[in-house]
């Protein structure tokens, strides 16, 4: 079985794309981009190191916790994490970003390109303090392409249906799986979990 390699092959399957969809590109930030964002609590940040592996990760907060500074700029603050530092390591070899903001109920998402900066600025990260606390570094996107993603996907997938929600009892716990995976004598509870995120989300 063969791979596709060729961009005419791949055309050749599913034709050129629609006039609308070329040129719904936008090169900044508008206004119903800018509103868009204001009610995302989620956006799903891509990148990829100089090695050429991607990742890609998600961040979320209170709607609008992405700042929109001005058009052509993002501002995104990074909250405690694992400290493995996979988007900020690939940033310090390769800059460029995708963002995939999403709002819960609306099946549209918002799709942003550009190049970020990590930066630690005392009074940049001051407008980002919650709970009195300030995020460690604050990520400057300088976009570069702008333009919202039909609702198939979302359509499809059902993903914001409640009749389709996974009881949580479904799955192993996040600390049953990593005791299999790593070969751990014990698994902390999925209460015990959320009580210790709980107490570090900022």
């Amino acid at each position: 079985m063969a791979a596709l390699t060729r961009l005419e092959d791949l055309r050749a399957l599913y034709g050129e794309v629609r006039e609308r969809s070329r040129r719904k590109v936008l090169p900044a930030i508008d206004p119903h981009s800018r509103t868009f964002i204001s009610f995302s609590p989620l956006v799903m940040l891509s990148s990829m190191g100089a090695d050429g592996r991607a990742d890609v990760t998600p961040r979320g907060d209170a709607p609008g916790f992405v700042v929109v500074e001005d058009p052509s700029t993002l501002l995104l603050p990074d909250r405690p994490g694992n400290n493995r530092l996979d988007t900020l390591t690939n940033l310090i070899g390769n800059p460029a970003v995708g963002l995939l903001f999403l709002i819960p109920g609306v099946d549209e998402t918002l799709r942003v390109n550009g190049r970020a900066e990590i930066h630690d600025d005392a009074d940049l990260l001051a407008r980002f303090i919650v709970n009195g606390k300030a995020p460690t570094t604050v990520l400057r996107i300088a976009v570069e392409e702008v333009y919202l993603h039909c609702a198939k996907a979302f359509m499809r997938s059902g993903a914001w249906n409640p009749e389709s929600f996974l009881p949580r009892d479904r799955l192993p716990s996040m600390g049953e799986m990593m005791r299999d995976q790593l070969g751990m004598a014990s698994a902390e509870t999925q209460a015990e979990m959320l009580e210790r995120y709980r107490a570090t989300l900022y």
